[in-house]
């Protein structure tokens, strides 16, 4: 309905003498239902330009449209100068054909068609398993890979990491002097070890698996094995979640390719790097920040920032047209030094997109919430996943913007009732499939119905809200925001309820309209089902 508006008065915009560009108008649904299906502020954008009040420009602007009576039923002009329409009944009434005509794929666009898409997202080292921390993250970029997916993209979801550096060192060397301890010597972990005992876990099954074979090795071995096993857990936990890696880019790469050395090099011939007290320092001043950079450490070791730089000039030279990165907040101070690393090596640093999120609190009651854990001092995800399960756990990551510091309540999580959302949604879903299972005993439902026979306000408020999904679904593409098609399913959930309690599906005199009901049941199931497809959700037929 939007593109269609838009057309007609982009159309009409072009007769205006003085419009030399099209301004960046809305169309928006208003929040009150009796100013009309659509509300478009044009008029408004135009008086400098025209020289006329918007009034004037939205009486105009009527005047040149071609309407067709079939489609549109009134057009008026409301306050400073909007321009509220309304479709006829019959326009709706086919609208909701396309529901049953495009069945799983309703909602789908062309908006990326054509865009090679790739989203960096969890890209923790594997130095331990994925913790709630990690949680938020690898939820938003595999949801935000599926809305670009159902926004016409080629999408790849990758993994970076890095497996060198004193993390993974200290890695080893913990599995090391527990393995040690195994095997009776008094082993002391090294400075900053990891002492969770998902350490003596792995230790323990190099001992079942070598004996004391180890004994003497040197601590590259024992971070190899672990390394190993640690990724199987992160791989475990990610598919737990609904979430599968089409590849895992190691940082080490890099360095074995020159990648780091030539980047380095690149940046030095453009003479924005230099040497001082023994380090190499990027001139971020000149890209407006107070302070250089450090890029390269004293002691030789660079630090994120060049092998960022190297990795994302990578990601474009692979021909990627859109790459996202999934960040937390603490990037948000360094990620643009990325950015501007990679526009000096002369690449296009505006296919760089970075989604920046809030961290996560888990509360009960109001109260910061720590459950019993044998991991260290931190939460799992699988821990998480095993109290509240993996659907509510991805679902309740979504719930906020991005950009909004998330509290995750675990007693609402866990509450089978309408005041946790996710399963208000899937139990809306496994009544609607109740009731249709049987309306098939009373009705046959394999015949067409006259849809033409819903006209009740409730059955037209649920259609017109079922037909605003597909735009729910490019908007929150657009903008790399997820939660919005929770504010959809919120608003979905309202528009049944009204029309459940108003509108008796079964047991009503006028079969056909009864049949007509299930089918407006049939598109409300089908929209719930592909918005939490697009979350990572089931739509269980039966709870």
């Amino acid at each position: 309905m939007k593109s269609y508006l838009s057309k007609l008065i982009n159309n009409a915009l072009e007769s205006f003498d003085g419009i030399d560009t099209i301004p960046d108008y809305q169309i928006e649904v208003p929040k009150e239902k009796s100013h009309g299906d659509l509300a478009v502020n044009v008029a408004m954008m135009l008086p400098k330009i025209l020289k006329k009040p918007p009034r004037a420009i939205a009486e105009e602007l009527i005047e040149k449209l071609e309407i067709d009576s079939s489609v549109i039923d009134a057009i008026e002009i409301a306050g400073p100068g909007f321009i509220n329409v309304r479709f006829t009944h019959s326009c709706w009434i086919q609208q909701l054909e396309e529901v049953f005509k495009d069945g799983p794929g309703f909602g789908r666009s062309k908006q990326f068609y054509g865009n090679s898409v790739l989203i960096e997202f969890v890209s923790a080292n594997p130095t331990g398993p994925l913790t709630v921390g990690h949680g938020r993250n690898a939820v938003l970029g595999d949801t935000v890979a599926r809305l670009y997916e159902w926004n016409g993209a080629k999408v790849d979801r990758e993994y970076y990491f890095n497996n060198a550096g004193r993390q993974m060192r200290v890695l080893g060397q913990s599995v090391q002097a527990r393995y040690q301890q195994i095997l009776g010597d008094d082993a002391k972990l090294p400075e900053g070890g990891y002492e969770g005992e998902y350490i003596a876990d792995i230790a323990q099954s190099i001992y079942d698996q070598h004996g004391e074979s180890w004994k003497e090795e040197s601590h590259e071995p024992f971070k190899s094995f672990a390394e190993k096993e640690i990724f199987k857990l992160i791989e475990q936990t990610l598919q737990r979640m609904n979430i599968n890696m089409d590849s895992f880019f190691n940082e080490h790469d890099l360095y074995e390719k020159g990648a780091i050395e030539s980047t380095l090099n690149e940046l030095r011939d453009k003479n924005l790097v230099y040497d001082e007290d023994g380090a190499v320092w990027f001139k971020t001043t000149e890209f407006g920040k107070d302070k250089d950079t450090v890029l390269v450490k004293s002691s030789g070791e660079p630090t994120y920032r060049l092998p960022d730089i190297a990795y994302h000039a990578d990601k474009i030279n692979r021909g990627y047209d859109i790459c996202i990165d999934v960040f937390g907040a603490d990037h948000i101070d360094t990620y643009p030094d990325v950015v501007n690393g990679v526009k000096s090596l002369g690449l296009d640093s505006d296919k760089i997109d970075v989604l920046v999120y809030q961290f996560v609190t888990l509360v009960k009651d109001g109260k910061p919430f720590k459950m019993s854990t044998r991991k260290a001092n931190f939460v799992t995800l699988d821990e998480l996943m095993d109290e509240v399960g993996e659907d509510v756990t991805r679902f309740f990551f979504l719930m906020r913007s991005p950009g909004t510091h998330l509290e995750f309540d675990i007693a609402q999580a866990k509450e089978a009732s309408d005041k946790n959302p996710v399963f208000y949604f899937k139990y809306a879903h496994a009544r609607i499939r109740s009731i249709i299972r049987k309306a098939e005993e009373q009705l046959d439902i394999t015949q067409p119905a006259d849809l033409s026979l819903l006209k009740e306000e409730q059955e037209l408020s649920l259609i017109k809200t079922l037909m605003q999904f597909p735009d729910y679904v490019e908007l929150a593409c657009r903008t790399k925001e997820p939660h919005r098609l929770h504010t959809y399913l919120d608003l979905l959930g309202t528009e049944f309820t009204q029309f459940y309690h108003h509108c008796r599906v079964l047991g009503i005199e006028e079969k056909e309209l009864s049949l007509s009901r299930v089918r407006l049941l049939e598109a409300t199931a089908q929209v719930i089902k592909n918005a939490l497809s697009i979350l990572g959700i089931e739509a269980p037929e039966r709870m």
